[in-house]
Formats: structure tokens, sequence, C-alpha cells
């Protein structure tokens, strides 16, 4: 408790980046592992941070956890390396009396799925354990984006100790947190969950950070900190650099002393000079006791505007609903393609689907083919997004496109990978997995950017879900759904499916649920396809009746197309009677086979009317 009775009276001087240094020594690789491969190294970057003037340093023991360790093969020695980490620590500081504090980094950025909140804890336990061992003065949280993930550690840490636990968020936008909360808000909810110290590090260089502080009052017993890089990151030559002079940095922790914080440090790209410079500026201070803080900026996020369709899944749980896909071209010739989609909406289907570069090879993109469907032939268009091409600056600059162009109806998958398109040497990109692109689409329909940002309106979009149900065990895909439901899907498109028997077990597995599904039907046009789906995509079977019936047709086309629609039909009738959602794929632009079946699906329908009239 040492360290909390010293900020009662005294603005202190943290230590900067352990990372930098060591980057700067040409080790780019764990750096955690340098605290038993180079622990002289480690302390002699201790020590110069202490000849600086910090009056507390940290343990380089920022990744030293199972679950980042494991991408070097090292989660197998969490505790050597923290345990060595701390000895290094507290050997640096002996000599001056300097507060040491057991460092630990969050793990979560924007992808949730990278790991569960219990395996987080697990391991963060783990660690702590060790660090808790070797007796620190506190334990520092930092680089917190997830702001749930923070909470959750700090709630756990706390009924591990009683020492000072310092907890620190990391924002994209200043004053704001990923998830749209107030750093204000943030800071006092942090101080209310049992934090001794609330703050910020990393992402943003000392003007931002200072101008994020003047919005926060101060808390009512836990003191504040702030870590901020040295300036915003910039690249030459492929590495990373910081431009930021050190007496700039010093004048600039005389202005976070001005919002009431009381322990200043440094983040990416400080080094010793940095906090020399703060400590000379700060030496003479005293904190500050009272502030004002700016009122929040009462952000006016409009509503969206009313959009002309009824959402398919508030259609499809009261009545039949129809989604067609037809593939956009791989070649620059569309005339075909506007005909064959202007046909299938004219013939009653609710929306024009078209894939985001499926197989991973290039075709016209979805969003400008979506634009002239809409704009020239009144085609209400639904789009696939997947994660595979574009980071989150793309996705979220893809569908603030799509909203700006009235295009609401999406399908968010994770695409295909690379390897198996046109392009195998082409990079994917995977920012996000589904599940998150899905919660992200669902954050702008708050008027809430990926960065937390306000959008100054509401977004307006109904996210459809892929769903497998080609699987052995059918438990499992149920499952993801019912995960990605809780991500905030809308409803379902599922794989196409080719047997009646799947059609009635998955009714069975999924009538519990409140999404509801479409299913996806796709005709074969020959034998050859047939055995392709059946022998080579993962998870496809036809049934042995279906391969039969294809097979006879031998090599005549024409009758092998009459069988194909003969036995989607077969299927279409099964699941007409089980789900009100019907997907049609369109097979090699051949949409005249997908107008019959609608025609097929529009005949079942007026049966069903006619005996619920006589009956």
């Amino acid at each position: 408790m040492r360290l909390l009775e010293r900020l009662k009276t005294h603005v202190l001087t943290a230590d900067g980046a352990i990372g930098t240094v060591l980057y700067g020594y040409g080790l780019e690789y764990c750096h955690e592992e340098m605290n038993v491969q180079k622990p002289e190294l480690i302390e002699k970057i201790h020590r110069e941070y202490i000849a600086a003037g910090a009056d507390i340093i940290q343990t380089n023991t920022y990744g030293a956890n199972a679950i980042k360790l494991a991408r070097y093969g090292l989660e197998s020695r969490v505790q050597q390396f923290n345990e060595a980490a701390i000895t290094i620590a507290k050997r640096a500081a002996a000599d001056g009396g300097q507060f040491v504090l057991g460092t630990i980094g969050g793990i979560r950025g924007i992808r949730k799925s990278d790991a569960t909140l219990d395996e987080i804890l697990a391991t963060i336990e783990e660690q702590a354990s060790v660090l808790l061992a070797g007796n620190p003065d506190g334990l520092l949280l930092e680089t917190y984006y997830d702001f749930e993930e923070l909470t959750a550690t700090l709630k756990m840490l706390r009924t591990k100790t009683k020492l000072p636990i310092i907890a620190q968020v990391s924002m994209h936008e200043p004053g704001v947190l990923q998830n749209g909360m107030s750093l204000n808000n943030a800071l006092h909810e942090l101080e209310k969950l049992g934090a001794d110290i609330v703050g910020v590090n990393c992402r943003l260089g000392p003007h931002h950070t200072i101008q994020a502080f003047e919005g926060v009052e101060l808390p009512d017993k836990a003191f504040m900190s702030a870590y901020p890089n040295a300036s915003l990151l910039d690249l030459e030559d492929g590495r990373v650099v910081y431009e930021s002079e050190a007496e700039y940095f010093g004048r600039a922790a005389v202005e976070l002393r001005d919002q009431g914080v009381r322990l200043i440090g440094g983040c990416c790209g400080t080094t010793p000079k940095h906090i020399a410079a703060a400590k000379k500026y700060l030496e003479e201070l005293s904190p500050v006791h009272e502030k004002y803080a700016k009122p929040e900026k009462i952000q006016i996020v409009r509503e969206a505007e009313p959009t002309k369709y009824e959402p398919l899944h508030e259609k499809v749980k009261r009545e039949r609903s129809v989604i067609v896909e037809l593939d956009t071209p791989r070649h620059l010739e569309i005339d075909g393609f506007l005909e064959g989609a202007k046909q299938l909406y004219d013939a009653g289907a609710d929306v024009v689907m078209m894939a985001d570069n499926s197989l991973a090879s290039p075709r016209i993109s979805n969003i400008a083919m979506g634009a002239l469907l809409k704009s020239t032939n009144g085609v209400r268009p639904l789009t696939h997004i997947t994660c595979r091409d574009r980071n989150l600056i793309g996705l979220q600059s893809h569908l603030m496109g799509l909203n700006a162009l009235g295009i609401h109806d999406v399908l968010a998958v994770t695409g295909d990978p690379t390897k198996v398109g046109d392009f195998p040497g082409a990079t994917s990109v995977y920012d996000v997995s589904s599940m998150e692109l899905i919660q992200l689409i669902k954050q702008l329909n708050q008027g809430i950017s990926f960065s937390g940002k306000p959008l100054r309106k509401k977004a307006n979009f109904s996210v459809a879900a892929a769903f497998n149900p080609n699987v052995r065990v059918l438990d499992r895909a149920v499952a993801r759904l019912e995960k990605k439901i809780e991500y905030g899907a809308d409803y379902f498109i599922s794989q196409p499916v080719y047997t009646k028997e799947k059609i009635v077990e998955i009714y069975e597995a999924t009538k519990h649920l409140q999404a509801p599904i479409y299913i996806g039907i796709m005709p074969v046009t020959s034998y050859k396809s047939a055995e392709f789906l059946h022998h080579e995509v993962p998870g496809i079977k036809l049934s042995e009746d279906a391969l039969a019936r294809m097979k006879a047709c031998g090599e005549d086309k024409e009758r092998a197309t009459f069988e194909g629609i003969a036995i989607a039909k077969e299927l279409v009738e099964v699941a007409a009677q089980y789900f009100n959602g019907i997907y049609l794929i369109t097979p090699f632009l051949r949409y005249d086979v997908t107008l019959e079946l609608m025609k097929y699906i529009e005949q079942l329908d007026e049966q069903k009317k006619g005996v619920s009239i006589h009956g």
C-alpha cells in the first residue's frame, strides 16, 4: 500500500516501453523470453529508466501468458519467464527503492473469437499467481481494448490480492472505447470494481491522451494514470518508428497532471529520454485535487430511415419467402446477369443474392452489381460480405457504402481461403471471424463505428449468417448457430441440402431457435456435377437414388437438366413443409432452372391454400 500512500501527495513517474528498447537492439522475437535469454539486458533497461527518474518500473511480462506465448511455441514457460522477470525488476529497484509492478497485458483486440473469457481468465490467473508470489508492489493491467475482458480480469484478480491494481484501457479514438463507452464512464466503472488506479495506455500519443482526459471527472477514491505512446506511429523502410522529441513529451506530462493524472509513464516509442523529460517537468508539481471536466458532448445520432422493404427475418417468420442466388460475372459482359436477376425478381424472389468472390475467384463486385440492380431494375439485392478480402478499415468502409446505397440485406461469411481460388498466392486477411463481423455490423446499427466513434446516424442492416448442416454431428453446427445468434445474427441461410432426410433432421435440430432458416436447394444439371458435389465437396452427400437417376441420363444434357429439376422439386416439396424460407442457388447462371423451381414453390403454396380453404 506504500504506492497508494505516495500517490496521495505526489505525482509519480513510471518507466517507458521495454519492447521499444529491445526492438532498437534488433530483438524482434518474443521479448518475454529475453528474461531468461538476456536477463542482463532486461536489468540494464530497468536501471536506465530508474536513472532517468522513474519512481515505478514494470516487469517485462506484458505477453508472458500461455495464450500469447503459444504463438512462439513457448506456452509451457509461463512460470519461468514471470519468475525471472520479477526477480530482475526487484533486483534493479533494490538500491533506489522504486516500486515494482507486475505487468499483465490484454489479450483481445477486435477479435473476441481468439479466446473465450474463461480461457483468458485461466491463463491470466496462472500468470498472476507467479507474479504475486514474487511480492510486487502492485499489478498493472495494460493495453485492454476489450472492456469486457478488462472488467472480468479485474474482478478475478481482486479476489486474489489486496495489492494495488492499476487498470488501464486503450482507445482507438480519444475519449471513447472500442464499444462506444466514454472514457469517463469506463474509468469510474473500473473504480467501482476495485481498481486502485485507473487510466489509459498505448495507441494514442500525448496530444490525444490529454484530449481524452479533458472529459474525465476525478474518481472518488482511485487515482489516475496515463502511459501515452511517444507519438502516432509511422513506418520507415518497414520498421515502426515514433516521431517525438523528449522535451515535447515532458511538457505533455505537465498537461496530463493538470487533468488530474498522478501516475505518468510511457508506452510504445518511449525511451529513458522521454521519462527523464517527464521527471524534470513533474518533479516540483503537486497533484491536482480539483478539475473542471468538459461535459461529454451530446452526440445526436439520427435514426436510420425506414427501409423500403420488410426485413427478411421478419417476413419469413410469417409467410413464404424465397431468396435466389445469382453469381456476378467473372467477365465484363453484364447484360445476361442483369436480365436474369430481373426475371428472377419479377417472378417473386424477395431478393437476389450475390456472393463475394465465391471460391476465392474474382468476379464483378457484388456491391457494384447490387447498386446497378437496385437503380436500373428495381431489384432488391442481398450481398455477401467475407472476412477474407478486407481488413477492418475496408470492412467498415464497405458497409458504410452499402448503407449509403440503400442496400441493407447482408450475409456475413468467413470466405473461402485464397489458396482454393484463381490466385493461390494472394493473401487472406481475416482480421475478424464471421461472428465478430456480425457483431460489428450490429454495432453500426447502433450508430457506432468499429473503433467506438459515433457515426452520427444508425445503419439498419438485416444480418444473415451461414449455416452448414452437411456435417457428421449436426448438434455442433446448431451450437454454432446459437453462438451466432448471441453475436446478433437475425436469420440463417443454409448450404445446399440434397436429401429429404437431412431436411427433416435440420428441422428437428433447429425448431427451438428463434432465428429463422432458409433451406438451400441447388439443382444439379449433369451426372458429372452430381459426382463432384457428392465426392469432392466436404459435407455434401447426394442420396443413392439421386446419383442413380442422374447417372441414367448419360450424356443427354436436356434429360439431365429435367431430372435435376425433378430431384430439386422433391427436395423443395419437403423443405416447404417444414420451413417458410427457401434459398434457391442458380447453377451456372441457368436462371431458367431457378424460375421453374420458383413456379413450383408457388404451386405448392397455392395447393396448400386450397386445402386450407376447403378443409
